[in-house]
Parts: C-alpha cells; structure tokens; sequence
C-alpha cells in the first residue's frame, strides 16, 4: 500500500472506441480493489482524449460514466477538439506558440491526442501520468499445462510504486500484441516469404525473431512467468540511440515539466511512441513487472465480464475483418519506417530504403496471393511516399520537440 508523500496521478487513454467506458470500468474497479481508491494519499484523475472520426462515435459514448464509477475517481477530464480550442487560444494569445505550431503539436491523428493529454494533466498539476489503451485490460495470460492461466494486474499500483525516480516507468504486454494473424504457410507464402516480408515492415516492437516465436503459439505472447513473480526492475537499454517502449503501460514522471518530451508521427502514420523513444537517451526508464492484456483484433471483451477462457485461439488469416486489420497495420508501420531509419540509421539510410524496396517487391505479389487482396501493393507505394517526403517529416519531428519546449517553459514560469 503506497504511504508517501501526497500525489495527483493522471491515467490518460487516447481513445476512439466505444468499448472505452466497458475498459474505464474493469480498470477503476481495478483501481478499487487494489486500495488506490481509498488511499487518502493519492488523487486519482482520468483524462481522456476522444476522436469521433476513428470508428464513427459520439461523445456520449464517452462521457457517459455511470455516476457510481465517476464516483471513485478525483476527476475526469474530457478532451475534445472543442475543450483544445481556448486552450490554443491562450497559448497563441499569450505569445507561447503560434498558430501553424500549435497545429503541430494539438492537430490530427495519434500523437496530437496524446499531447492533448499530456497537456491536460500538466495544467491540473498532475505529479504523474499513466497512459493505458482502450484495447488492453489489467490481466496476464500464461500457458500452463498447454492451459491458460489468468491472473489480475496492479497495473497502476506498480507504476506509482516505481515511477517517483523515473522519468518513465514501462510495463510488460500479452495477448495479440501485434494484428498480425496466425500464418499457415503453404505454397504461395513460404515461411522465408513472410520472413522477408516482416524483415522489410520490421521496427522497435516487430522484427522477426519475435514473430517467429509468436507464431509458434498461434500467435499469441504469453506472459513470463518469471517477471509476474520476481518483482524485479530494471533499466531499458539504449539501442541504436533510442530506449523503446509503448504507449500504453506507460508512466511519466511530470514532475519537472522541462523533462517531458511530446509525441509526434508524420501525417497518416502511427509509432507515436516509437519516435518518442528515440528522444529518451537522456532519461531514466524502467521497466517495471506488470502486465496488461492487449486485445489486438477485438475478441475478448467477454474478459471485462469476469470470462476466462481456458484456451486463446490463434487470429486465422481467412476472416476478413482480420485480414483488413492487418493490412492497416502494415500501411501504418511502413508510413514510419523511413523516418524511423533516418533518425536511428541516418549513414546508411539510402541502401536501407533501397534493400527495402527490393524486399517488398519480391514478396508483396505473393502476400497478395496468399491473402487474396491485391490492396497490399500499396505497401510498396506507401513506401516511396514517405521515402520521398522524410526530410521534411525529419524538420517537422525536430520543430515539434522545440515548440513543445516552450510550451514547457512556459508551465515552469
């Protein structure tokens, strides 16, 4: 039980999901049971950063909390572009930034949503921020006796526990963590063809050596035994310049406002995180023992229910809907791939992008085949775009970091 010294924590989720209050709920009474809830010492404040567009919601479907649940919390604080707006207005006003560099931190898609957040909770004097996603709930899976064995996660407890001599604090993740779907190779996609394939769109998270595991599982990543028992910390190494986390299970340290860095992706891309990572050589972060489950196709809400299946099934590749996941997926990871080279690899990045390009056209006419879409060409289109515009997304990742910076200043003064 935390007896130190009083605290705000923030818990923010960037969200477009309906599922989102059915989450909000598991993790309060997560939040209850763990003693959180009652502990004089903590304020527990959710903010939640919402986009309507992402799977066609209204905002009821996120700020209609039962009043029981809102109960148990400090504070909840929605954001929407509406709340954003007097925001800017004041920072612009106020001669912080100006109006073309508030659309770079505040404007559209992932990384904006959680600088939204990141904002929020520093203007309501948060000590520290726990980002948790809409798709992954506070428990860990192992296979046990080829059986799976469920146990609830401190996810929050764990965080604070450590976070206080961090500057982030990152926490473990199962289930489908990657909507990648289960493989049967045949033919038309060999196991070296998917190899290729994973090797051309690989990044921090997704390389080979990982999926070739997972596969071996029906796909899913199962929760170490080992680190659910040890209670053990430890420093994430830096590599290639970067320390990599996620951005859910994640914690940061607020405290001093000048160490708190921004997200950013280039338009249409994903690896928000990823790009932060590559700014964290100078920061302390830790990896602490908890997990969350990550629901990566949207199977298991029956686990918000208390329904524990003794077995996970592997994600087959002849759903539709799944198939259509993954190809997002993949244009969203290849969109940052030649950013993601140019920051960590910048010497050898023309014979990275041309080895690439050479991959994929290799293999992408036989992940057509294999997935009967003829769409995932557009992966090797995809790739030129962003090729092509990296310079100017590598400027605007460098100007995001500096007009987050004085947005900073500012907070300090």
């Amino acid at each position: 039980m935390y007896t130190g010294k009083n605290i705000k924590v923030g818990i923010g989720f960037a969200t477009g999901r309906k599922s989102f209050q059915k989450v909000l709920r598991s993790y309060i009474g997560n939040w209850k049971e763990s003693g959180l809830v009652d502990n004089n010492r903590i304020s527990l404040n959710v903010f939640v950063s919402y986009d309507l567009t992402y799977n066609k919601t209204v905002i009821k479907d996120y700020t209609n909390i039962h009043p029981e649940l809102a109960e148990q919390i400090q504070d909840i604080i929605f954001i929407g572009k509406s709340n954003m707006k007097p925001e800017i207005e004041h920072l612009i006003n106020n001669n912080v930034i100006n109006s073309s560099e508030a659309k770079m931190i505040f404007g559209k898609g992932y990384a904006a949503q959680r600088n939204a957040v990141l904002y929020s909770a520093l203007k309501h004097n948060m000590d520290y921020l726990i980002f948790l996603d809409d798709d992954e709930y506070p428990l860990a899976v192992t296979n046990t006796h080829q059986s799976a064995i469920w146990g609830g996660q401190q996810v929050l407890s764990t965080h604070i526990k450590h976070i206080e001599n961090a500057d982030f604090t990152h926490g473990h993740h199962c289930g489908y963590i990657s909507p990648i779907p289960y493989i049967e190779y045949n033919d038309t996609m060999k196991e070296n063809d998917f190899k290729v394939f994973i090797q051309a769109i690989s990044n921090d998270i997704l390389n080979w050596d990982n999926i070739k595991s997972v596969m071996a599982d029906g796909g899913v990543t199962y929760a170490d035994t080992g680190i659910l028992t040890s209670n053990c910390t430890y420093e994430v190494d830096l590599i290639g310049g970067a320390r990599f986390i996620s951005g859910s299970n994640l914690g940061i340290n607020l405290t001093n406002p000048q160490r708190v860095l921004p997200f950013y992706n280039p338009v249409g891309a994903r690896g928000e995180d990823t790009f932060l990572s590559t700014c964290l050589s100078g920061r302390t972060v830790i990896k602490v023992p908890c997990y969350t489950f990550h629901d990566g196709f949207s199977t298991y809400h029956h686990l918000l229910e208390g329904v524990l299946p003794i077995s996970l099934k592997p994600i087959k590749d002849d759903d539709e809907k799944n198939i259509i996941r993954f190809y997002k997926a993949c244009i969203g990871w290849i969109r940052y791939k030649p950013l993601l080279l140019y920051i960590t690899q910048k010497d050898s990045y023309n014979e990275r992008i041309t080895e690439i390009r050479k991959q994929l056209t290799e293999v992408l006419p036989k992940v057509c085949s294999y997935f009967n879409r003829a769409d995932f060409m557009n992966i090797l289109d995809e790739l030129e775009k962003y090729n092509k515009n990296v310079i100017k997304h590598y400027k605007n990742f460098n100007e995001t970091k500096l007009i987050w910076s004085k947005i900073m200043e500012n907070f300090k003064n």
